[in-house]
């Protein structure tokens, strides 16, 4: 069974150092001189624009520091309260497969919030998973932006687990105008960012089969 290192930095991380960090980490995972990584953070808020970002949906761009950056997908906001998981894995050791990667990262979020007694759902043509609130309203919980380099994946997954929703009203978050976003606080669920690394933790070595040391 493949070992993943698995980290946690506390407190809040800038995201430039953060991706200068993933960068490092993909080379040397690409080169065999280290594990593959799940890196837990928080950031201070902030919006970032991936490779498919329309500047019309960056609704107010003196809000936050605003950062362009490789991953696919469009605006997203984050922000203290939501869980960032980065996952550099190289995907030679699974076949290669970016699609199926995608949506075992969808399912990771779909079984960690079930935990905590939410349903979320994937939908097609919108990435990410999304909780239905009835009466046609559904609200993104979970997030992905991916990138590959040399088949190792980096950037990864953001749960929302108690941020300031009015945060992301700077943006169209993933440019999906005719829904919104909740979070786990927003639905009622009293927990704490301890208890949710926990459930992310078991459901990842599950899904992705692996053992997590760290």
């Amino acid at each position: 069974m493949t070992t993943v290192e698995w980290k946690h930095t506390p407190g809040e991380v800038d995201y430039p150092s953060a991706v200068r960090a993933m960068e490092d980490r993909v080379a040397a995972i690409h080169a065999g001189d280290a594990l593959d990584l799940v890196w837990l953070v928080e950031h201070p808020p902030l919006y970032t624009g991936g490779t498919s970002a329309k500047r019309e949906d960056l609704l107010t761009a003196n809000r936050f520091p605003v950062f362009e950056t490789g991953r696919g997908g469009q605006y997203t906001y984050h922000g203290p309260g939501q869980r960032v998981a980065y996952v550099m894995m190289d995907l030679r050791r699974r076949d290669g497969d970016v699609r199926r990667y995608v949506r075992d990262l969808e399912q990771w979020l779909i079984d960690t919030v079930a935990d905590f007694g939410i349903t979320a759902e994937r939908r097609e043509g919108r990435v990410g998973v999304w909780v239905d609130r009835g009466e046609g309203r559904e609200d993104k919980i979970g997030a992905l932006g991916v990138r590959v380099r040399r088949s190792v994946t980096y950037h990864g997954v953001a749960l929302n687990v108690a941020p300031d929703l009015d945060h992301f009203s700077g943006i169209v978050p993933c440019g999906v105008r005719e829904h919104g976003v909740t979070s786990l606080e927003d639905l009622g669920v009293e927990t704490d960012m301890d208890a949710v690394d926990a459930a992310l933790r078991k459901n990842f070595e599950r899904i992705f089969r692996v053992k997590t040391a760290g």
